[in-house]
């Protein structure tokens, strides 16, 4: 069966499609850089705020890397492993966080980046600091460590702030709050930084990122894994359209369907004519024409009224003109039907001379009215229902 459309539904398509196209072509347009831009570190980003050049970098400086994009409830054996959470914004899971307390007990190391990655560690002392996260700052050193002699000085967006911990070693602070603490926890070891600034695309070019962020990662044989997976990237292409901005493309267009649906189906469905209630039923038709005559005391132009339409059927039947007179009709009648009434002739007088009476009272003018009904019925001169004949 063809589409039929009309057209206000070429309309609403038109429309809705256009709508469609705007919002997916801002989506690829837009979305890529400023989502990049904003919190989203990911190796597989070049825009300023992705960490892409970082992942590069340490491959081509003998790293063995790895894209982390399952659960932190599958971390492997922690020997010889370094983990970096670049910013994540979803909290972890009850299993994920005993997963990532045994990697860190099983000797792993874990670099920890941003607002609220503190969520994800064992101990967290960690305070956002929406204020500051605005501008990129220079922090200095504030305890010797391998770290530190490597980069006196780092640039970072203070995002957060640590509190005052004994258990953990102050690396980098401005005047008023520490901004990367590291400490031991079990046989493994966190460092944790205020944001991802070091490992950014564009922070690693600052003086000291580079350095700081190398020597975060060790010297020794160490094999990096860098979830993804708190990015939304899966290991199945499922998981990431799911959790990537593709779902709304598809949710958009789910919609564009939804419409296209009920713009057809209300124009292919069964029509049906409405329903006109009509506002009086005939009786009350009557009783209320009857009583506005009873108020203005129309009862000679009711018997009028009533009188005009037996002239006009009478004058057809018997084929003379509409103003012909009473004496007139008379003789037609008798002619014609053979029919001597002076009860109809006087009735018909009576009628002429009622509308010069508007003082006519009610039971006359009804017994008028009465006697034109009975006369055109035996002379049928109107079509009577079956049921008016009951």
């Amino acid at each position: 069966m063809p589409l039929k459309l009309d057209g206000n539904d070429r309309k609403i398509m038109l429309v809705a499609g256009i709508l469609v196209v705007l919002l997916v072509a801002g989506a690829l347009i837009f979305g890529k850089g400023q989502g990049s831009k904003a919190e989203l570190p990911t190796t597989f980003s070049t825009a300023s705020e992705g960490a892409e050049a970082a992942y590069l970098l340490l491959q081509e400086s003998g790293f063995k890397t790895e894209r982390w994009e399952r659960s932190l409830s599958d971390l492997p054996d922690p020997a010889g492993k370094t983990l970096i959470l670049a910013s994540p914004m979803a909290a972890p899971t009850p299993g994920e966080r005993e997963s990532l307390a045994r990697f860190l007990l099983g000797g792993g190391r874990l670099i920890a980046t941003g607002m609220f990655a503190g969520v994800f560690l064992p101990r967290d002392s960690s305070i956002p600091d929406f204020l500051g996260a605005m501008t990129w700052k220079r922090v200095r050193a504030l305890s010797p460590s391998a770290i530190t002699r490597a980069a006196p000085e780092i640039t970072i967006a203070p995002e957060a702030f640590w509190q005052a911990d004994s258990d953990a070693l102050p690396l980098y602070g401005d005047e008023t709050n520490v901004r990367v603490v590291k400490f031991r926890f079990g046989q493994g070891e966190v460092i944790w930084w205020a944001s991802a600034t070091p490992l950014t695309n564009a922070g690693l070019k600052e003086p000291g990122n580079l350095e700081f962020f190398l020597a975060s990662i060790g010297d020794g044989p160490t094999e990096v894994l860098w979830d993804e997976y708190i990015h939304g990237y899966r290991e199945t292409l499922a998981g990431s359209v799911w959790h990537s901005a593709v779902m709304w493309i598809f949710l958009q267009l789910g919609l564009l369907s939804a419409m296209v649906l009920a713009t057809f189906s209300r124009r292919s469905g069964p029509i049906f004519r409405p329903v006109t209630k009509a506002r009086l039923s005939p009786l009350e038709f009557v009783h209320t024409l009857g009583g506005l005559y009873a108020r203005a005391g129309a009862s000679s132009a009711a018997v009028d009224i009533s009188y005009q339409r037996f002239r006009y059927r009478l004058t057809r039947r018997l084929g003379m003109a509409s103003n012909a007179s009473v004496d007139d009709l008379q003789q037609a009648i008798e002619d014609r039907w053979n029919v001597q009434n002076e009860r109809l002739i006087n009735t018909l007088r009576a009628c002429e001379s009622a509308r010069y009476h508007p003082d006519l009272g009610p039971a006359e003018g009804l017994q008028l009215v009465q006697d034109l009904y009975k006369f055109a019925d035996e002379l049928k001169l109107f079509r009577v229902s079956g049921k008016e004949k009951k």
